[in-house]
């Protein structure tokens, strides 16, 4: 009789050499986690899931671009001028760097800061302070003036930075004019110029639809920035700026390029070497929030931007204590777990509107996989840059 397994889902953080420009990442990222599986003695099974972090995917690709790679961009595409530069995030590391090319593009910036936090929750200035000064954050347009009279100097929780003058002294060492306003309704812009450069993520197809509508004569997107070479730069065709990373003062790490092929080859490679079929995706930032500091780590404009096709979907799952509490409530011991395992094995494709199912989580897959990822990999000196996800797939009958 085969053992009983008494483990479930393990995510494993897979040691890589550093990965550099122009380096065989398939070949690279197979090897280790086969290495990794010899050496620590676990074996590799199908559906298991590997994981790439987007960054080495993008070095390996020499995804980066200058400074003044964005500057003549944006001056090509917004005239040079003046520009709207609204909604960014507040982030030395995603958005600065972004925001020194943009200035160098343009002779004046009208940053236009959200408040009392930025699209994915950085806070300006707290909610409470906000409802104690009478603003309406919904309608009202701050002047920096105002801003300052009301709320004086904010430093970030985290970082101990007041963004506002961080910007705004960004802005002006670049060698453009700055004026700052605080406003959350996109067409506030349109009072200041009306040439746009929005720079929201998740919100971005409808900031552009609303200023077009309200007449904005150029709007661009961040998205819509470096999405070819320019001087024989990196670029993303389909995201843009979206996604990029500080890499040194004056440089950026752009998010990957199309790399559903990387994903395929890995998946042939493993497959061809050990018989097993693994699911392989390409992960950024995980899609989950912080109640501390209030952070939704969603800054790239997706968690995964490349998987196997046995990753499409959400789980289709049943809720064990649901069955356990209600349809089962008189079983226990092994009468409870032979009836648990009859429900799982009978569960037909499509659990929506199943009362069994509720309280189970209808996120899509690479969005799930990814976070645990992202938190098993960390953002710093782990140098797992690879991490492999072992019986997620699995559930009480395996």
């Amino acid at each position: 009789m085969e053992k009983e397994r008494r483990v479930g889902t393990v995510s494993r953080g897979i040691r890589c050499p550093i990965i550099r420009e122009g380096d065989d990442l398939a070949k690279i990222v197979a090897d280790s986690v086969i290495e990794a599986a010899e050496y620590e003695g676990f074996s590799l099974r199908d559906r298991d899931v590997i994981s790439i972090t987007e960054s080495i995917v993008a070095r390996a690709q020499g995804n980066y671009a200058s400074v003044d790679d964005i500057a003549e961009d944006v001056k090509a595409k917004l005239g040079g001028e003046t520009v709207g530069v609204i909604f960014p995030i507040l982030s030395r590391n995603r958005f600065a760097i972004c925001l020194r090319g943009i200035a160098k593009g343009a002779k004046k910036i009208v940053l236009m800061l959200s408040y009392p936090s930025d699209e994915v929750g950085n806070e300006l200035v707290s909610l409470d302070k906000v409802d104690a000064a009478g603003v309406n954050p919904y309608s009202d347009v701050l002047s920096l003036e105002k801003y300052r009279e009301l709320f004086g100097e904010n430093k970030h929780e985290f970082t101990g930075v007041d963004y506002v003058e961080y910007y705004g002294n960004l802005i002006k060492e670049m060698g453009a004019e700055v004026e700052i306003v605080f406003a959350n309704q996109a067409k506030a812009i349109l009072d200041y110029t009306d040439t746009v450069l929005n720079c929201d993520i998740h919100t971005r197809a409808r900031t552009k639809r609303i200023l077009k509508a309200a007449g904005a004569k150029t709007v661009v997107g961040i998205d819509e920035i470096l999405t070819s070479p320019v001087n024989g730069s990196g670029y993303n065709e389909k995201y843009g700026l979206l996604g990029s990373n500080k890499s040194t003062e004056d440089k950026i790490k752009l998010f990957p390029r199309e790399c559903k092929g990387l994903v395929l080859e890995i998946q042939k490679q493993v497959l061809d070497r050990t018989g097993a079929h693994v699911e392989v995706m390409v992960y950024g930032d995980g899609a989950f929030k912080d109640p501390q500091g209030k952070i939704w780590e969603l800054a790239d404009p997706v968690v995964s931007p490349a998987f196997t096709d046995g990753l499409i979907g959400t789980p289709n799952e049943l809720k064990l204590k649901y069955l356990a509490d209600n349809d089962y409530k008189d079983l226990s011991g092994e009468a409870l777990k032979q009836a648990i395992s009859e429900s799982i094995k009978k569960k037909d494709g499509n659990l929506v509107g199943n009362m069994a199912s509720q309280g189970t989580t209808p996120r899509q897959l690479t969005d799930l996989i990814g976070s645990l990822c992202d938190l098993t990999s960390g953002s710093g000196d782990k140098g797992t840059p690879v991490v492999l996800v072992q019986g997620y797939f699995d559930n009480y009958t395996n």
